[in-house]
């Protein structure tokens, strides 16, 4: 049974930076790629980032591209998101994905950018 579990969320300010981890379980394979995806309030579900281990290759949404780094820790199976120059708008709940036939998502991690 595939599990995510997204941690590093928090209350930072306009600027700031925070980077999201997602600790990746039963039977989590790195031939797949892993996504973040983030949901803010009244708004539907966004991508934000892709990575793919087999291919080496990082893909971003134009809002992440040069501000947003993803990485991934293979031997420790861990997503991570780096996030820097935080804005507003960048507040939401960040959830990582993991796509192998079906769709496994996190409970999620709260990121507020607020002054």
């Amino acid at each position: 049974q595939v599990q995510l579990v997204e941690s590093g969320g928090g209350l930072v300010k306009p600027g700031g930076s925070l980077r999201l981890s997602c600790a990746a379980s039963g039977g989590v394979s790195n031939l797949f790629p892993m996504n973040w995806y983030r949901q803010a309030p009244g708004k539907q579900r966004e991508w934000v980032a892709r990575i793919s281990t087999l291919r080496g290759t990082t893909d971003y949404a134009e809002f992440a591209r040069g501000r947003f780094t993803i990485s991934r820790d293979t031997t420790k199976n861990i997503l991570y998101l780096q996030m820097n120059n935080l804005k507003i708008e960048d507040t939401a709940i960040y959830y990582c994905n993991y796509k192998r036939g079906d769709d496994y998502w996190g409970q999620g991690t709260q990121v507020t950018v607020s002054s």
